[in-house]
């Protein structure tokens, strides 16, 4: 067996590849298989001692405490010390794999403990419902539910699973731990071992159907490559090495402890002119047509504003300097935050994101209302991912949006004009980010199909930008 030692943690992007089809109904045994996979490769006292060729009856005694029952039904609470009394909150959050039940609770009794797991299922609901797997009462789920409280039938349904997915070496109704770990989107390898193991790290990919493809598919089929991938990538060709550099400059500084604040000097859009600004580097972010570093820090089109998140294209970074924490050049506000340890994180840009449609995650959410002629959505809207808050709705609720998000003259405007639609076409309502450029863009690409709306600021945007079309083309008309 290979001397690695299993250490990913669970993550929702693990749990969508090991649900090999729906997360939401699939999610318990996809949590369960991330134990098994922590048990059967993991170090001790969680490695489970078991012969090289072992059966689900070797797995249960080695696991389950001595009153577990050995027949096929479903276990009462017949031990609180025994692994099947463990829920599921448990076994995700707890400080140890290996921790009981009743350490579980002793531990979830102290207030502060109890906070900090409220924080980490709320996060994870909110991962779960970027994916559409959120389960119907949630909490209950993970604080109720014992997740190895299962019959035999179940159990050993696992080890076939894990057969299935290259885990596991099956010989008849036996098993045997692998000795090469197949792909997986989320693999931590070893320090100093980056070539022991050939593992393809895939949580990159923030869409999970995505990154499960790219597990089935990416490797060559008969001489050839079945799959590609093509994006949009607006960085010139010559710029490609500065990009490469301040890729290279950033993983230097994400090695170490503590991460450095930087002083970014970069061509600013906005402004049309070269800026500088101090931040804290949190993470690089490929948004549809370019690779962004994601800075938290000052801003500097708003010097007097507090501390924010901006998205710095890297092929427009000029310098990346770093600086030491007691450099004055440093915000009192930002250093406050890293000696409290309350430096933000990838995951907070997820969670963002998640929140409304669009990059700019640091800008306010607006109500957003479209209507698509029939055809258009036929053909291209209906059943189409835009975001998780991009959801059909009908012509009574369209006008309810209406009703709720304006007043005075621009509501009675707005319904005047909804009612020279036709109901029979389709609305969408969708939580966006104000001025957002990449949603504005995907807008635009609608169009004539489309017709914005909510909120009024962009619809009155788009009336100027169509009235500019037309005077374009105005010689077509005369």
């Amino acid at each position: 067996m290979t001397d690695a030692i299993w250490s990913d943690p669970p993550s929702v992007p693990l749990f969508q590849w090991l649900a090999r089809g729906s997360l939401k109904q699939n999610l318990p045994q996809a949590v369960r298989l991330w134990v098994w996979l922590s048990l059967l490769y993991g170090t001790s006292p969680i490695y489970l001692q078991l012969p090289e060729l072992f059966c689900y009856a070797d797995w249960r005694n080695a696991f389950f405490s001595l009153s577990h029952p050995t027949d096929d039904v479903k276990p009462n609470l017949h031990d609180r010390t025994c692994p099947c009394a463990k829920t599921i909150a448990a076994w995700l959050f707890a400080p140890s794999l290996n921790w009981t039940q009743v350490q579980w609770e002793a531990y979830c009794a102290d207030p502060a403990h109890w906070q900090q797991v409220q924080q980490k299922t709320q996060q994870l609901k909110q991962e779960l419902a970027q994916h559409d797997a959120l389960l119907k009462d949630f909490d209950s789920f993970l604080h109720q539910t014992r997740l190895f409280g299962m019959t035999r039938r179940t159990l050993a349904s696992d080890l076939k699973k894990l057969a299935e997915i290259h885990w596991l070496d099956s010989k008849g109704q036996c098993y045997s731990r692998v000795n090469t770990w197949p792909t997986r989107p989320l693999a931590a390898v070893p320090d100093g071992d980056a070539s022991h193991l050939a593992v393809c790290t895939l949580e990159f990919l923030t869409q999970p159907d995505l990154a499960a493809i790219a597990d089935n598919l990416s490797h060559v089929l008969n001489g050839h490559r079945r799959f590609f991938v093509h994006v949009d990538y607006v960085v010139p060709q010559e710029q490609q090495d500065l990009v490469d550099d301040w890729q290279d400059k950033l993983r230097e500084l994400w090695q170490e402890d503590p991460i450095p604040p930087v002083k970014l000097h970069y061509w600013s859009t906005s402004l049309l002119r070269p800026c500088t600004a101090v931040v804290y580097p949190v993470c690089i972010y490929h948004y549809h047509r370019g690779p962004y570093l994601c800075g938290f820090g000052e801003i500097p089109e708003q010097p007097m504003e507090p501390l924010s998140w901006r998205n710095y294209r890297l092929d427009r970074i000029q310098k990346i300097a770093p600086l030491d924490w007691d450099d004055p050049q440093v915000s009192r506000s930002l250093l406050n935050r890293q000696r409290r340890n309350q430096l933000p994180t990838p995951d907070e840009i997820k969670l963002r994101m998640a929140q409304a449609w669009g990059f700019d995650y640091y800008q306010p959410m607006q109500r957003l209302l479209l209507r698509f002629d029939q055809e258009w959505d036929k053909r291209y809207i209906r059943n189409s991912l835009r975001h998780t808050t991009f959801k059909h709705i009908d012509y009574i609720q369209a006008g309810r949006l209406i009703e709720q998000e304006l007043t005075g003259v621009q509501q009675k405007h707005l319904l005047r004009v909804l009612r020279t639609r036709s109901k029979e076409d389709a609305y969408y309502q969708a939580l966006y980010r104000q001025d957002d450029p990449n949603v504005k863009q995907r807008i635009r690409a609608w169009r004539p199909h489309v017709e914005v709306l909510l909120p009024w600021g962009l619809r009155e945007r788009f009336v100027e930008e169509v009235k500019q079309e037309l005077r374009f083309y105005h010689e077509e008309f005369d």
